[in-house]
């Protein structure tokens, strides 16, 4: 038995480099669209009427919380 690996020929290994190179251009067009979508759905979604309800509602908590915090250093 021989197991010993072989190293592929000029012409083998600059198709194998070449088609590569293909594949990781295919893969980083694909992130890039996958990004493109990404954001997309993000702007939609800090469009929706219920994120800006739950912003609102938070602000409103936040402004609260720190009016107290005033109030109560203020009367110590």
């Amino acid at each position: 038995m021989n197991n010993e690996k072989k190293i592929p020929d000029a012409e083998t290994r600059a198709k194998s480099i070449a088609r590569w190179r293909e594949v990781n251009l295919m893969l980083e067009d694909l992130n890039m669209k996958l990004a493109q979508a990404q954001a997309l759905a993000e702007v939609d979604l800090q469009n929706s009427p219920l994120y800006v309800r739950r912003r609102e509602r938070v602000r409103k908590q936040l402004e609260a919380l720190k009016e107290h915090k005033l109030a109560e250093k203020a009367g110590e």
